[in-house]
């Protein structure tokens, strides 16, 4: 009689941290297959945008003189940048120098999100622990998703570059250009791989990120306008990462050099995330939650207060961070007319056609801050999504909680949040420019012209729900709808847009009070138009199936 003879197990090694970068990498790219074209083209076609409405706009040097003047004083330093170049303008200077900031702040955004969305979100998914189960190192995911976030970085400076050198721009200039808004998104995607070890939910890591780019965009917004002025912290503008970017001043000077603080920041924050990983559990935060009551609070009994529950927290946060930045943007409003006392007619329409500068500027803020609070409610309503995708919703919904209820609960709190929200920077921005003006009335004024956009914030918020009720995937093109009302309520004036295209976006219908009086008709009618979208909204959330794991 023979033994059977059995071979032996095959040995499975471990493997080092980084074991199995590269196939994750290539699941994130086949992932992002449409994500990935989507934010690097589209950011590409936002600068081909801005470059071929500017040429056509501005066809000589004395009409790039006369918008410059305002890109040269504090409420443009605001919007814009410090304004390099400007006494001798030209056309790629006034581009890079006034609409360059915003290519950055898409480049940031893109870069945060996709490395929260590769990262934390599938912790809490539950998918990292099958990938793990693999021959996967440690820090295979994060580095997976750090090089899929530089790919995209360079891939939009690529093609930003791209666009203008096509418009005959000079060579140095576009690709310093290019090569600031990629440095931008490598460090927020630093900042976001420290941000998904702090926290276990995603949410909260992006609006850490969130708010850092935040903390960025008001420190270099303070820094510029007291250095068009030459009096004042305009050393903040050092302090924030979107400065080091500008401070290339492509098509003037043409450093690399602030590029460096880029990188060294990038790689400080790069660092510090793969060290705080190596500190905590999979699926576990640094900062761990805090551990809830046995029993649901009393006031917690259905979804309406179920939904406050959960954005309390972001209600808090978002409050304070809009207080803090409207006191800052309100404490200028004295010293931007000052600055623009005596200028041309040319410069006066671009703040609204009126001679009160001031009430133009606060006008401005009000629909500036609109534009932020949209950012909460589309946010509020995405992470409705998530709930739903994580596997949150259907438990909910398996009590006495009906679809209908669930919905409008949630979408009645964001809503309710919207004109509190709107109502707090216009307290913060109003007082501030009471004090610094001595006109108390301002306050008041400043306040209802916040209040009063919350309307068109409540469209967006109703347009964002229905595409999840009824098509979820598509959820993001809301953001669309939402750039498109900042070009056209922001640069309208300056791009020549004809009332036509303006009138496309909501916020153009409210009026900017107190420079323009309130529209109530058509206020009321946007409501109206909100309300109808939120009833189809509902109705096909009702009708549709609830998505798992997606």
């Amino acid at each position: 009689m023979t033994a059977a003879t059995v071979p032996a197990p095959a040995r499975v090694t471990s493997g080092g941290p980084f074991t199995g970068t590269g196939t994750l990498l290539r699941f994130m790219l086949r992932r992002d297959r449409v994500r990935f074209p989507a934010w690097t083209l589209g950011l590409a076609l936002l600068m081909g945008y801005f470059t071929a409405a500017l040429g056509s706009v501005y066809t000589s040097t004395e009409e790039l003189e006369a918008v410059s003047e305002f890109s040269a004083t504090p409420a443009g330093a605001l919007f814009g940048g410090p304004g390099y170049g400007y006494d001798a303008i030209t056309l790629e200077r006034f581009l890079a120098g006034q609409y360059g900031l915003y290519v950055l702040l898409g480049v940031a955004l893109m870069a945060l999100l996709t490395v929260t969305r590769h990262t934390r979100a599938e912790e809490r998914s539950g998918r990292s622990e099958l990938v793990r189960a693999n021959v996967v190192g440690r820090s295979a995911q994060l580095t997976a998703a750090l090089v899929l976030t530089a790919l995209m970085c360079a891939t939009a400076a690529v093609l930003i570059t791209g666009v203008l050198l096509a418009a005959g721009h000079a060579t140095a200039g576009s690709i310093l250009l290019g090569a600031s808004a990629g440095a931008a998104g490598l460090v927020f995607g630093g900042v976001a791989s420290v941000a998904v070890q702090i926290f276990a939910y995603p949410r909260a890591a992006s609006a850490l990120t969130g708010a850092v780019l935040g903390a960025a965009f008001v420190l270099r917004g303070i820094g510029d306008m007291a250095a068009v002025q030459d009096v004042g912290p305009s050393w903040l503008s050092w302090s924030s990462p979107l400065g080091w970017s500008q401070q290339t001043a492509p098509y003037v000077l043409d450093r690399w050099w602030p590029l460096a603080l880029s990188a060294a920041a990038a790689a400080v924050t790069t660092a510090a995330g793969y060290r705080l990983s190596r500190r905590r559990d999979l699926d576990a935060g640094l900062v761990p939650p805090r551990p809830g009551r046995p029993r649901a609070a009393a006031w917690i009994r259905g979804a309406p207060t179920l939904a406050l529950r959960l954005q309390r927290g972001a209600i808090t946060g978002w409050s304070v961070a809009l207080l803090v930045a409207g006191v800052a943007y309100g404490a200028f409003a004295q010293p931007m007319a000052d600055g623009l006392d005596g200028a041309p007619d040319e410069l006066i329409a671009v703040m609204g056609g009126g001679h009160d500068l001031i009430a133009g500027y606060l006008g401005v803020m009000g629909l500036t801050m609109a534009f932020t609070v949209t950012v909460y409610a589309v946010l509020a309503v995405q992470s409705l999504r998530t709930e739903e995708t994580a596997g949150r919703t259907e438990p909910v919904l398996a009590t006495a909680v009906t679809r209908a209820g669930w919905l409008t609960g949630n979408l009645a709190v964001t809503a309710i949040a919207v004109p509190w929200l709107l109502f707090v920077a216009g307290l913060g921005t109003g007082a501030a420019a009471a004090v610094g003006t001595g006109d108390t009335a301002l306050l008041w004024e400043t306040v209802l012209g916040h209040v009063a956009h919350a309307p068109a914030v409540w469209l967006l918020l109703a347009a964002a729900a229905l595409l999840y009720g009824i098509v979820p995937r598509l959820l993001p093109v809301v953001w669309v709808g939402l750039g498109y009302g900042v070009v056209a309520g922001l640069f309208a004036p300056a791009l020549e847009l004809p009332d036509d295209v303006v009138g496309v976006s909501p916020f153009a219908h409210i009026g900017e009070y107190p420079r323009e009086d309130v529209n109530v008709v058509a206020a009321a009618l946007l409501a109206l138009l909100a309300a109808l979208l939120v009833a189809c909204a509902v109705r096909g959330f009702g009708r549709r199936d609830l998505t798992t794991g997606a």
